[in-house]
C-alpha cells in the first residue's frame, strides 16, 4: 500500500515537472497534479490496454509507433476531463506523455529500488 501512494506521489511530480519544461501544459497546483496522475494511472491500467489490443494491427504496420499516438490521445483525453490540468493541442500531448513517462521512470527508478 506505500509503494502505491509512492508512485502515486512520483507520478504528480512527474506531471508538474512536464508543466514546467513544456509550456503548452499546465497542472495549477498539487491537488490537481495528485489528481491528473491518479486518473492517468487509472486510465493507463484499464483503457490504454484495451486501446493497445484493438489497433494491434495499425501499431504492427507502424513498427510499434502508434503506441506513441494512444498514449497522447489518452494524455490529452485526461486533460480534457479536468478542470487543473490543461494540454494546448495533440501533439504536445504526445510530447508531454513521453516526457511524463521518462521523469516517472527516472524518479521511480531513483526512489523505489
Amino acid at each position: 500500500m506505500l509503494r502505491l501512494l509512492a508512485v502515486w506521489l512520483i507520478n504528480a511530480v512527474a506531471l508538474i515537472g512536464v508543466s514546467y519544461l513544456m509550456p503548452s501544459i499546465h497542472v495549477t497546483s498539487l491537488t490537481a497534479a495528485l489528481i491528473a496522475a491518479l486518473v492517468l494511472g487509472l486510465v493507463n491500467a484499464i483503457i490504454r490496454p484495451i486501446l493497445v489490443v484493438l489497433t494491434l494491427p495499425v501499431t504492427i504496420l507502424t513498427l510499434g509507433l502508434f503506441i506513441f499516438i494512444i498514449n497522447g490521445l489518452l494524455f490529452l483525453g485526461v486533460a480534457n476531463l479536468l478542470e487543473g490540468f490543461q494540454v494546448a493541442g495533440f501533439w504536445p500531448a504526445v510530447l508531454g506523455a513521453i516526457i511524463y513517462s521518462l521523469i516517472s521512470w527516472a524518479l521511480s527508478a531513483l526512489i523505489l529500488r
